[in-house]
């Protein structure tokens, strides 16, 4: 049996199962990852999730416009629901596009770089109905490469001037040090589970920020309506990010330099917004600037001042504070 016909009759086994469990009447949880010339990751993704024992789940992969042909992904796993957004629209809109055709209870955002153990959505959705005001919850998120490190335990509260956080227990060896429930400011992109009302009621991913800092505005808007954030050590993945280099590249550096602005723009008003545009010029910008400098990577400089750029050429942008929202349940 070759390594295709494996992967289909896997995946019949998956929804053998989800059918014979039914009765249980489990929240319905959409798993959503969006592929971008990313082929090999997202077939490694979906071996490893089409076998997680939950028991009423969907998958949708949504590709988002890549270059390199991504056919081989439905002829693999026929059963997902697999998306062709016809053009790349950023984390936001790549995950929008499934969000919006979903009937689910709960979606779960998960990067197709991650792999999963059995039995890692249990307790993220136990968690969720224990609730009615839980709007995220977030996995421990290790490194693929070395699973005792982690990349996330939670994170820290975000500073409303600097609009910074730290991630907690980034590249530490886990010695059972953070196996407590803790409430966090923002959720990590790389895998959380979001509650469909949350979504009715804040709004989805905020498009214009196409990459970087749109958990944050999600966070910001759900922390308004009252919903909480939580990390939740019984659950956890594994992501393939490199924890030595990570993924630099100007691309990133443009659109953090750009959404960091951004984010504040509307997510703070009056006093609040205007020591942090007098933290951001005065003291963030040139220091960011003169390291690069000093380093001499001169193609980074410029996609800084790119990004710094960008909100003083779109001061007045049309969708600056527009959030699209999620209709009710079909």
């Amino acid at each position: 049996m070759g390594v295709r016909e494996k992967e289909q009759l896997s995946l019949k086994k998956i929804h053998t199962g989800i059918s014979k469990h039914q009765n249980q009447m489990a929240p319905k949880v959409s798993i959503i990852a969006v592929n971008y010339n990313g082929v090999a990751y997202t077939l490694d993704f979906l071996r490893s999730i089409t076998q997680i024992s939950y028991p009423n789940f969907d998958i949708y992969v949504v590709d988002n416009g890549s270059t390199q042909d991504p056919s081989e992904i439905p002829a693999a796993f026929p059963d997902i629901h697999f998306l062709k957004t016809g053009k790349n629209l950023g984390f936001s809109g790549g995950n929008n596009a499934a969000i919006k055709v979903s009937d689910a209870d709960y979606f779960l955002l998960i990067n197709n770089d991650t792999e999963v153990p059995k039995g890692f959505l249990e307790p993220l959705v136990s968690r969720m109905e224990r609730e009615e005001n839980i709007g995220i919850v977030c996995p421990k998120i290790k490194y693929f490469d070395s699973p005792t490190t982690f990349q996330f335990a939670g994170f820290t509260p975000i500073h409303p001037i600097t609009g910074r956080g730290h991630s907690i227990g980034e590249h530490e060896e886990d010695t059972g040090q953070y196996e407590e429930e803790l409430e966090i400011s923002r959720p990590h992109g790389a895998a959380m589970l979001i509650k469909r009302k949350a979504f009715e009621e804040a709004g989805l991913l905020a498009d214009i920020f196409f990459l970087y800092y749109e958990e944050m505005d999600l966070a910001d808007r759900f922390l308004e309506k009252g919903y909480r954030i939580l990390y939740v050590p019984q659950s956890e993945i594994w992501h393939k990010e490199s924890m030595t280099t990570g993924k630099n590249s100007t691309l990133k550096t443009y659109y953090l330099s750009r959404n960091r602005i951004l984010y504040l723009r509307r997510n703070r008003k009056g006093a609040t917004l205007l020591f942090a545009f007098l933290y951001y010029h005065l003291v963030a910008i040139p220091k960011n600037l003169l390291i690069f400098a000093i380093k001499g990577e001169w193609p980074h400089f410029k996609a800084y001042w790119k990004g710094v750029l960008w909100n003083v050429q779109h001061f007045y942008h049309p969708n600056l504070f527009k959030n699209e929202f999620l209709t009710g349940k079909k």
